[in-house]
């Protein structure tokens, strides 16, 4: 195996004008983008400071860096783009700054390998421009939608157009969107893994309906992770993506990169809470010292170290697979790297906020905001449980068993 998970020359240049990018002009904003991005309603997809900041990370050549196409991005390996994602994890609303946020990355992807040229011109070209948003719509409330085969959402023919009807939500970023991607049953009578249809449906088409933002942990503002409602949505036979019946396999091909993707984000966001965390014990005052004197706090710092850098190489592996073998040899790379991640970065900032005291509850830190991302993670993008599942899987096919 192929240990060197380090960075390209290509990749170091990159990483470090982008840290100057970010230390000069997002973290010194980032709390005014923040109420910024807090209040968007749509229909822009962006207010004038994010706009702003777009168009500076554009003029300096920091944009579409996750695309490994040279033509159109930067033709990163997974791994290079795995550290920069880390560096981009450090601020809430980085990824969006550089175009590198999910779902459009997600949504770039499968309309860069399976669109028309037609529908690259309406929708791609525009989100690689940066002049548009959208959201990706997979997840319903009546399932257990960890088995997409099971969606409710039908598509059914009309003619040469397709009618929609059904209840999707913990649909990220929709306000403000213009493409909703769409996963809907069209034939249930098929093979579960050939039911699915994936369209593009443009937000404003009628019948699709924003019900709400769903509040998470008390907060619903932004561009949200909204409910939607698809009544007698009408949309014609280009609005397919792919091929009828395809629906259920380019789901699979978004999902794997955009894992390693949220993975390493988040290993961002618990290096920055153990950098609070370490300078918050070197400071505060406790029995005629420092919090850093006490034992059960140093040790506290110590697992936070641990769990940082483990999951960062098995991210970082995960990573490696993809760039060496393809997508499918990675699933269990990518699993183990999924499971691990989640929880590590979770477990990281609970205990920075522990060491912060009432403090680490407030809003005043960011770390009520990433133990928010953190736990969200762990079901996001696949459950623990099902990634656990796949895990356990490939290890009784190692040893020759479970063949089935």
């Amino acid at each position: 195996m192929n240990t060197d998970l380090s960075l390209s020359p290509q990749g170091t240049a990159l990483r470090e004008r982008l840290s100057a990018f970010l230390d000069e002009h997002f973290f010194p904003v980032e709390a005014e983008l923040d109420a910024e991005m807090d209040a968007l309603d749509g229909p822009e997809p962006f207010g004038p400071l994010m706009s702003e900041l777009r168009k500076r990370a554009r003029d300096a050549g920091l944009w579409n860096l996750f695309l490994a196409d040279p033509a159109l991005g930067h033709g990163l390996s997974n791994v290079d783009y795995g550290h920069l994602c880390e560096l981009l994890g450090r601020g809430m609303w980085a990824p969006m700054v550089t175009n590198g946020n999910f779902p459009d990355t997600g949504n770039m992807e499968i309309l860069h390998d399976h669109a028309t040229p037609e529908q690259r011109a309406r929708w791609l070209t525009p989100l690689f421009e940066g002049s548009i948003r959208s959201c990706f719509a997979m997840t319903e409330p009546e399932v257990a939608s960890s088995d997409p085969t099971g969606i409710q959402t039908m598509a059914r023919r009309a003619g040469d157009d397709w009618i929609i009807n059904g209840h999707k939500w913990f649909i990220s970023n929709a306000a403000g969107a213009q493409l909703c991607v769409v996963l809907a049953c069209s034939d249930p009578g098929a093979d579960p893994h050939l039911r699915g249809t994936m369209f593009l449906v443009p937000m404003d088409t009628p019948g699709l309906e924003i019900v709400r933002r769903i509040p998470i942990f008390g907060h619903a503002g932004g561009p949200g992770h909204a409910e939607l409602r698809f009544h007698d949505v009408r949309v014609s036979a280009d609005a397919v993506l792919g091929q009828p019946g395809a629906g259920f396999l380019i789901a699979q091909d978004r999902l794997g990169p955009g894992r390693i993707h949220h993975c390493m984000r988040s290993i961002g966001w618990a290096e920055r809470a153990q950098e609070l965390a370490v300078d918050r014990a070197a400071t505060r005052a406790h029995q005629g010292g420092t919090l850093s004197k006490a034992q059960l706090v140093r040790e506290m710092l110590a697992r936070n170290r641990i769990d940082i850098d483990a999951a960062r190489m098995l991210v970082l592996r995960a990573a490696s697979t993809i760039d060496r073998h393809g997508k499918q040899a990675a699933y269990r790379d990518i699993s183990i790297a999924k499971v691990h991640a989640a929880r590590a970065t979770q477990d990281v900032v609970d205990r920075a906020m522990q060491i912060h005291g009432a403090l680490g509850l407030s809003d005043d830190l960011p770390l009520t905001k990433m133990w928010a991302m953190s736990r969200a993670l762990r079901i996001g993008d696949g459950a623990d449980e099902v990634h656990l599942m796949t895990i356990a899987k490939h290890e009784l096919r190692r040893r020759g068993h479970d063949r089935g």
